[in-house]
């Protein structure tokens, strides 16, 4: 009988220890005083956009368009936003999705006690999905703090708060679920580098805040993965350290983001790679090439280095890199591990812009040309970023194809290398080819790394 009630009480055990609050303290516990530290702070958007008029192909094209004319449709349209924001200073930064307020004509911020401002955008980017916003506000205002989201662990506790669906401010929780996302958030954001919570995120959350159990802000929640429309538990948030580069920026008067260059072309070194590159395991980013005016090159890094680190954290991706040589910031320098022979090495790296080197050149085709309104540049490193061409393009890229370039097989970005078999170098070469007599014209092009012809007659 002794020994079955020693095997009976250790059955029960494991149920003991699950217990129901024993104490009126342990039944207050909540996120309550969190919540009521952090949701002031958290503000819902309501922004007006107005949309370009919709237009039919016929519409846009030259013989047709006079039959098609609707001068109803083609009235600009007003579309409403709704999104989130979180205050970060008391007196009036604000931080957004850009997709939320980005192309808005008017903005208007709504405190959680119902105090309501007019915003204008300081500083915006589509493709970190960030702006920064200014309201003006007679008081101080309550702010968050932002943590540095480096030191942000998997599985720690998290509140998301925002205005999904528009019913009002909400907060869910959950934990964060994984760090280091590149390129998983989708749509403008899917060039970025993103924190990811299981905490319920649904349409109407963009902009809104991930908090700790400090009521400091790890993230901007941005996207969601879903199929249906709804939140399945994998939800993306922008680090605090990017949207605090974005605000030196901001109250630095910049309205554009400015992002480092590198100037190199590199791809992730897998498992098969990993071992002939002197690696023992997969990990980091080796060189495939380099501009010549790259600040790695002049850095002395060579086409088959693997960087492994941008500061002191490690690199896994190409998107990783620009994420942490952008919180590094404009104008530092930040030392870069690299591997090259099987040794570890490191050099100090300027962060710098592409150089806006040789002059661009820009020329809009008149009238009279072949291609009236075709708009066209020289290309150097900020152009290449700005178009995300291929390292090594060089020549006159398309910048808008006008009315005509799209009908012969034109778009924005593509190399015009040759016209009739004439190398073209620079945009005045092209205004010469398109302003003769000729009648039959041959266009060679590169768009990506593919080369086409495109033959048309005038």
């Amino acid at each position: 009988m002794r020994y079955l009630l020693m095997i009976l009480a250790l059955v029960a055990a494991p149920a003991l220890s699950q217990q129901v609050p024993q104490s009126a303290a342990q039944m207050q516990l909540s996120f309550v005083p969190l919540v009521k530290q952090a949701t002031p702070a958290v503000v819902n958007i309501y922004a007006k956009i107005m949309a370009a008029p919709r237009r039919t192909p016929l519409q846009s094209d030259p013989f047709f368009e006079r039959f098609f004319r609707d001068p109803f449709s083609e009235r600009p349209r007003v579309q409403n936003s709704l999104g989130s924001g979180v205050i970060l200073s008391e007196d009036g930064i604000v931080v957004s999705n850009y997709h939320v307020v980005g192309m808005a004509t008017e903005i208007r911020v709504v405190l959680n006690d119902r105090r309501e401002y007019s915003a204008k955008v300081l500083l915006g980017d589509a493709e970190a999905d960030l702006a920064i916003l200014k309201i003006d506000a007679n008081e101080p205002l309550p702010y968050l703090d932002l943590r540095d989201s480096e030191t942000v662990e998997v599985g720690e506790l998290a509140l998301a708060i925002g205005n999904p669906f528009g019913v009002g401010q909400t907060v869910s929780s959950g934990i964060v679920s994984g760090l280091a996302r590149s390129g998983a958030g989708g749509g403008n954001s899917g060039l970025g580098y993103f924190i990811q919570t299981d905490a319920p995120i649904n349409p109407g959350n963009s902009g809104g805040a991930l908090i700790d159990m400090q009521g400091r802000l790890i993230g901007i929640n941005t996207s969601i993965l879903t199929r249906s429309g709804g939140s399945n538990g994998i939800g993306f948030a922008i680090p605090a350290d990017l949207v605090a580069a974005f605000v030196t920026q901001a109250r630095g008067g910049e309205v554009a983001f400015a992002r480092p260059w590198a100037g190199i072309s590199g791809q992730p070194v897998d498992n098969d790679m990993a071992g002939p590159l002197g690696l023992d395991r997969a990990g980091g980013i080796i060189i495939s090439g380099l501009h010549e005016a790259s600040p790695f090159l002049s850095a002395g890094l060579q086409v088959g280095d693997v960087i492994t680190h941008v500061g002191d954290q490690p690199v896994h991706t190409p998107n990783e890199m620009v994420y942490r040589m952008s919180v590094a910031g404009m104008g530092s320098r930040t030392p870069v591990r690299f591997r090259r022979d099987g040794a570890d090495q490191e050099v100090e790296v300027a962060l710098i812009g592409p150089p806006d080197v040789p002059p661009r050149e820009e020329a809009v085709l008149p009238a009279r040309s072949v291609l009236p309104a075709l708009r066209i540049a020289r290309v150097n490193p900020a152009v290449i970023a700005e178009l995300n061409l291929p390292l090594e393009a060089e020549g006159v890229v398309v910048l808008d194809p006008g009315r005509f370039g799209p009908r012969v097989g034109l778009r924005k970005g593509d190399l015009v290398l040759s016209v009739n078999g004439a190398q073209v170098a620079r945009p005045a070469d092209l205004e010469a080819l398109f302003g003769g007599d000729l009648r039959r014209f041959e266009i060679l092009i590169q768009r990506g790394d593919r080369r086409s012809l495109l033959r048309f007659r005038v």
